[in-house]
């Protein structure tokens, strides 16, 4: 509410990326987001955005509401988005962060797990001990493909595939939006005159669900800069 001239909107990405509804508000992370980003883009006062992000990742479809809800942001009001990386921006976390404009994190900052996963427990065996069976009635072959009741050897090289499948073009689309953030957003601090680190040619190499320091995300072009808040 500042009657300031000249602001920065502040807008935090804390905690789990997810699209579940916060409890007693009936907004999800990604509404209240998309609500201050559109507030932002309607003061006139407001000159950029920073994005305070201190998160271990996510959510998919959350993260990628987000980011596309930045680049949005950024395309429509011509201002900024800034990334000020806390403690933790890994995952989702450096998912949302890859279309913001200029990325700052401490040296400390755990970043980076540029990954997929999906996992779960197969209980079968302990089913089987305490002599548990399930009945199965299905539409269809691979209905159940996901079951923790299956038996480990019952999971078929075509399920499996399936699965991997699944992980794969998620995972594409992660380095999609990694490359054309950092690509975009290094053109843009170029035409503005401001320093900003290109990719290094073996980014794809650590996109391997590997953590990394910031100091590390800076030698590789994942980051602009290393600093605090402030510095953002």
């Amino acid at each position: 509410e500042s009657d300031a001239s000249d602001k920065i909107a502040v807008v935090p990405i804390e905690g789990v990326i997810t699209g579940m509804r916060i409890d007693g508000t009936g907004y999800s992370m990604v509404d209240v987001l998309k609500s201050q980003l559109k507030r932002a883009e309607k003061d006139k006062h407001v000159q950029a955005v920073l994005l305070k992000v201190d998160s271990p990742g996510g959510e998919v479809l959350a993260s990628d509401d987000i980011a596309k809800a930045i680049r949005k942001f950024q395309d429509s009001s011509g201002k900024p988005v800034i990334v000020s990386m806390g403690n933790l921006a890994a995952s989702g976390g450096y998912y949302v962060s890859a279309p913001c404009r200029y990325i700052v994190a401490n040296e400390l900052t755990i970043t980076g797990s540029i990954g997929v996963i999906m996992s779960g427990l197969n209980y079968r065996g302990l089913m089987d001990k305490i002599g548990l069976r399930p009945q199965v009635f299905k539409s269809g072959k691979f209905k159940d493909m996901l079951s923790g009741t299956k038996e480990p050897d019952s999971v078929t090289p075509e399920e499996k595939a399936m699965v991997q499948g699944l992980i794969d073009e998620t995972f594409g689309r992660f380095k999609d939006v990694v490359l054309q953030g950092r690509s975009r957003a290094n053109k843009e601090n170029g035409k503005a005159n401001d320093k900003g680190r290109k990719l290094s040619d073996d980014w794809k190499n650590y996109a391997d669900g590997r953590i990394l320091s910031g100091s590390e995300a800076f030698k590789l072009g994942f980051v602009d800069e290393l600093g605090d808040f402030d510095t953002a």
